[in-house]
C-alpha cells in the first residue's frame, strides 16, 4: 500500500487509479524513482526503527497524548463557563461522543493510507489542485502551531510550586527550555529510551487518575471527613448559561482536553500491521481516556460545593487533594502535574517529528536541502532533523511572549486552526466516496457519524462568532476596541493586554466587540 500512495504524490508518478492493485501487487519499487523531496522509494518510506510500535504501545500513545494537564485544570474553567455541574458533565460526555465520531473518521482515512503524516497524507488524498496547496497549508499549521510549549511551561511552573521555590521569569523559561532540549535528546538520540519513558509516564498518569476517581467513590460513600459529597449533584442543572457562546467556548476546551486520539496517525510508517492496530488501539484508547475523564470529574465535584469552587481561585483538582487530604497535598499534585506535562511532551514530540519527517519528504522548502530534514540523522532510527523543527517554534514561543500569558495565548491559538483542518478532513471524506467509491477501505464509519461530527465542527467554526453574554467572552480583561473611521469608512484595531491571555478574545470576542462599538 505504501508503494501506491508513494505514486500518487511522487512528480514522475504515472500510475492511474484503475491500475492501483497490479502495481501494489507486483511489489514493484519504480527503479530510479525520485519524490518531490529528493529521496527514493525506500528513504521515503522508512521508519527509523521500523515497525516497532504493538497494539499496547500505540494504545499508551494515545493516552499519553490525550491525558496531559488539562484533566487537572480545565474542568474549574468549564464549570466557570456553562454555569452547572450538570451542564459540565454532559459536556464531557459530548467531547467524548464528538471525538469518537471523528476518531472513526481518521480510522478509515488512516486504514486506507497506512503511512505517516495523518492529515497530511489525508488532505493530500482529496485536495490534489492547486498542486501542493494543501500541503503548505498543512504545514504551516503543523510547523508553526505544533509546539509543545505549553508543557513545558506547565512543567517548569508546576516544579517550582513542589520545590517551594518562588522563581523570576527566566529561571521558569530556562527550566521550560531545558525540558524541550532534554526531549529533543531522547527521542533523537536514544529512541528506545524515548519510547520507553513515554510509556512509563503514560502508565503513572493513568495510575494518578485511577487513585483520583477511587478516592471520589470512597468520598461519595460518605466514609470521609467531607460534609455533604452529593451537594452537587442534587438540581445539578441549576445556573446552566444560556448562550450559545458559552457552550462553543466550553466545548474548544474540553475537545482540547481530548485532543491526540489520532496520535497513531502520525506515525503509522513505525506501527507493526498498522491496519489492525490502528482499527484495536483508537477506540481502547479513546475510552480509556474517556472513562478516566469523566470518573475524575465526577470525583472532583464531590469533595467541593460549586459556590466553594468559584470562591477557591485554585484550580478543582487542587481543591479535591486539598479538602480530601490537607493543604500538603496541594505541593503533591504540583508533582502530579509537572510529570503528566513532561509525559504529554515526550509523547507529542514523538509524533511531530514524524510529520515533520513527511512533510520535508513531500518536498517543503527547507535550509540545508529535504533529504536531510527527511532523514533519520544521525543514528539512523530517529528523526532528529524532524525533532530539531518541532523544537525552534517552541524555544520561540517560550521565549518571547510574557510567562504570565504564554499558556493561556497556546490554548487560545491551537484549537482554532485545528477545527478547519477538521472540517476539511471530514467533508474530504464525503467526496472521496463520491468520486471514488471503489478505493479499498478495510474500515468504514457509518456515514451519520461523519455527518454529525461534520454539524458539530461548523458549530465550533460559527459560534465563538456569536456575542457572549457578559459582551466579552470567558476573558474580560481582553478586550479589542474597534474603531469605526467615519471619514475612510475603515476600523482600526487596538488591544490591550491582560494575564488572561489576547487570542481568546480575539477568536471569540472582535466581532461582537465591533458590533457593540457600532451600536
Amino acid at each position: 500500500m505504501c508503494s501506491v500512495i508513494w505514486s500518487r504524490f511522487r512528480k514522475t508518478g504515472n500510475i492511474r487509479d484503475g491500475d492501483e492493485a497490479s502495481f501494489e501487487h507486483s511489489g514493484g519499487k519504480p527503479p530510479g524513482d525520485v519524490g518531490p523531496g529528493g529521496l527514493s522509494f525506500e528513504e521515503n518510506t522508512t521508519g527509523g526503527l521500523g515497525r516497532h510500535l504493538s497494539v499496547m504501545s500505540c494504545t499508551l500513545l494515545i493516552v499519553g497524548r490525550v491525558i496531559g494537564t488539562g484533566i487537572f485544570s480545565t474542568p474549574s474553567s468549564i464549570l466557570d463557563g456553562v454555569g452547572s455541574v450538570g451542564a459540565s458533565l454532559m459536556l464531557w460526555v459530548l467531547g467524548f461522543v464528538l471525538s469518537f465520531c471523528g476518531l472513526f473518521i481518521w480510522l478509515e482515512f488512516g486504514t486506507m493510507y497506512p503511512r505517516s503524516g495523518g492529515e497530511k497524507v489525508y488532505l493530500e488524498a482529496v485536495y490534489r489542485k492547486p498542486k501542493f496547496l494543501a500541503t503548505v497549508v498543512f504545514a504551516a499549521n503543523a510547523i508553526l502551531l505544533g509546539f509543545t510549549a505549553n508543557g513545558c511551561i506547565v512543567f517548569a511552573s508546576n516544579i517550582l510550586v513542589s520545590a517551594g521555590k518562588v522563581a523570576d521569569v527566566w529561571t521558569e523559561r530556562g527550566i521550560a527550555l531545558g525540558v524541550i532540549f532534554f526531549v529533543t535528546i531522547l527521542h533523537g538520540l536514544t529512541p528506545r529510551t524515548g519510547v520507553l519513558v513515554m510509556n512509563v509516564l503514560t502508565i503513572f498518569k493513568i495510575v494518578i487518575l485511577v487513585f483520583v476517581v477511587i478516592t471520589g467513590w470512597v468520598v461519595l460513600s460518605g466514609k470521609t471527613h467531607i460534609a455533604d459529597p452529593h451537594i452537587n449533584f442534587r438540581n445539578a442543572f441549576a445556573g446552566s448559561s444560556h448562550s450559545s457562546n458559552d457552550y462553543a467556548t466550553a466545548t474548544f476546551k474540553v475537545l482540547n482536553a481530548y485532543y491526540g486520539w489520532s496520535n497513531v496517525n502520525y506515525v503509522l510508517n513505525n506501527v507493526r500491521n498498522p491496519v489492525r492496530t490502528l482499527k484495536i488501539a483508537g477506540p481502547l484508547g479513546l475510552c480509556i481516556c474517556a472513562a478516566l475523564y469523566l470518573l475524575a470529574n465526577i470525583a472532583y465535584f464531590s469533595a467541593a460545593s460549586k459556590a466553594e469552587i468559584d470562591a477557591s481561585g485554585v484550580t478543582v483538582a487542587a481543591l479535591f487533594f486539598k479538602n480530601v487530604f490537607g493543604s500538603a497535598a496541594e505541593r503533591a499534585l504540583s508533582v502530579f502535574v509537572a510529570l503528566s506535562a513532561l509525559g504529554n511532551v515526550i509523547t507529542v514530540t514523538f509524533a511531530a517529528s514524524r510529520v515533520n519527517q513527511e512533510l520535508a519528504k513531500e518536498g517543503i522548502p527547507l535550509p540545508f536541502g529535504n533529504k536531510f530534514w527527511a532523514s533519520n540523522w544521525p543514528t539512523g532510527k530517529s528523526p532528529l532533523p524532524g525533532l530539531i523543527i518541532h523544537l525552534i517554534p517552541s524555544v520561540i514561543v517560550i521565549i518571547a511572549p510574557p510567562m504570565n500569558v504564554t499558556y493561556p495565548f497556546i490554548l487560545d491559538i491551537e484549537e482554532y486552526p485545528q477545527q478547519i483542518i477538521n472540517f476539511f478532513i471530514a467533508v474530504g471524506l464525503f467526496w472521496l466516496r463520491w468520486k471514488k467509491p471503489h478505493i479499498h477501505r478495510p474500515f468504514k464509519v457509518w456515514w451519520p457519524l461523519a455527518a454529525f461530527y461534520l454539524a458539530a465542527v461548523v458549530f465550533l467554526l460559527v459560534a465563538p462568532f456569536l456575542r457572549p453574554e457578559n459582551g466579552v467572552g470567558d476573558t474580560p480583561l481582553y478586550h479589542i476596541t474597534c474603531t469605526p473611521s467615519s471619514e475612510s469608512g475603515s476600523c482600526s484595531l487596538a488591544c490591550s493586554i491582560g494575564p488572561d491571555g489576547v487570542s481568546c478574545c480575539l477568536k471569540y470576542s472582535s466581532m461582537s466587540s465591533y458590533r457593540e462599538r457600532r451600536n
